[in-house]
């Protein structure tokens, strides 16, 4: 009985342990790099809840993270793995941006949810062909996720710069959305918007499409025991299809969260490695959908403190990237049983 609950709490534990060797690392690198290292001690921990507007950037942060995270866990749980995330989210940003400055017949709730059904539409597309390529011809998901991301993402530059690119400005983005083409802001002026809200809803609902339904065990019974699965009568290839569209689906959701609620607009590179932290918060969570909502506020909160004692107090420029990589490091480390 207490081996069963020891290796039930196992990953819990892991994470924790990961983020605590985090936290650790960078306290020890700032005592040893700052010139002032009470001070940016002091920023790195209270400067994310500073004040509302830290704090709803911070959750906001969150948000983004969640979802990207929910599209690696979904992935996983059906046995792939999505490696394109950060085209998914980019293209699916600029899909949703193209709606929301084009139909100017369009309410303003009708344009964010056509943009929000192109975003999701879009990145499902592009996990969902990773899927097909794996099933029908053994391609590596990793590969061709990554490939078609690598290969799309300069179009999107291009589009962003070019056809799209608001010229009255100096930046490399599209105009701004009209008020009423953006998601509301719960902490102004802060970036939070409903957005928060809306990624709690997700996770919740893949957690009970996954747990409470025949079709979710059926999938993560395909994504964790193929053999099982084959013999059950529901072969797991015909799951990597979905795995991967779903994951791309969630991808493409968060690019459209980001610029219709972020920042109101489609910068060049806005994803801004959104993907790849996706992946890192998947780890910490272990891929349980309920377990990202803390690993993505952990995360989050890392990232905007070291950000934070890097603008105030004179951190190393790599220290922020430096303690991200050892966290990702330290999660994907298993013990054996």
């Amino acid at each position: 009985m207490r081996t069963a609950g020891r290796a039930r709490f196992a990953p819990l534990w892991g994470a924790v342990f990961s983020l605590g060797s985090g936290i650790l690392l960078i306290c020890l690198l700032i005592l040893f790099t700052s010139a002032d290292s009470l001070a940016t001690l002091k920023v790195f921990f209270l400067g994310p809840w500073s004040s509302p507007w830290f704090i709803g950037n911070t959750l906001d942060m969150v948000a983004l993270l969640m979802v990207s995270a929910l599209g690696v866990a979904v992935a996983f749980r059906g046995g792939t793995f999505n490696l394109g995330g950060e085209g998914q989210i980019y293209l699916g940003g600029l899909g949703a941006t193209v709606v929301l400055l084009s139909f100017p017949t369009l309410s303003g709730t009708l344009s964010l949810l056509l943009a929000a059904l192109v975003s999701l539409v879009i990145g499902a597309l592009m996990g969902g062909l990773s899927g097909v390529l794996k099933r029908y011809a053994r391609a590596d998901e990793l590969i061709t996720s990554f490939l078609f991301s690598a290969a799309l993402t300069p179009v999107a530059d291009y589009l962003i710069a070019g056809p799209l690119r608001d010229k009255s400005g100096s930046l490399l983005a599209s105009p701004r959305f009209a008020p009423e083409r953006t998601l509301t802001h719960l902490l102004p002026p802060s970036s939070l918007s409903t957005s928060f809200l809306w990624a709690i809803g997700l996770v919740f609902l893949v957690y009970i499409l996954m747990n409470r339904t025949e079709s979710g065990y059926r999938f993560r019974v395909a994504g964790t025991s193929p053999e099982f699965a084959r013999y059950g009568g529901f072969p797991a290839p015909a799951y990597w299809v979905y795995a991967m569209a779903g994951s791309g689906a969630l991808h493409g959701l968060a690019g459209f969260f980001a610029v219709a609620g972020t920042y109101g607009l489609c910068h060049q590179g806005f994803s801004g490695g959104l993907g790849w932290s996706g992946i890192a918060v998947a780890l910490i969570g272990r891929n349980k959908p309920l377990a990202l909502f803390p690993a993505a506020l952990m995360f989050a909160w890392l990232k905007a403190g070291s950000d934070g004692a890097l603008l105030a107090s004179g951190l190393q420029f790599e220290t922020s990237a430096f303690v991200q990589a050892i966290i990702l490091l330290l999660v994907t480390v298993r013990r054996k049983p």
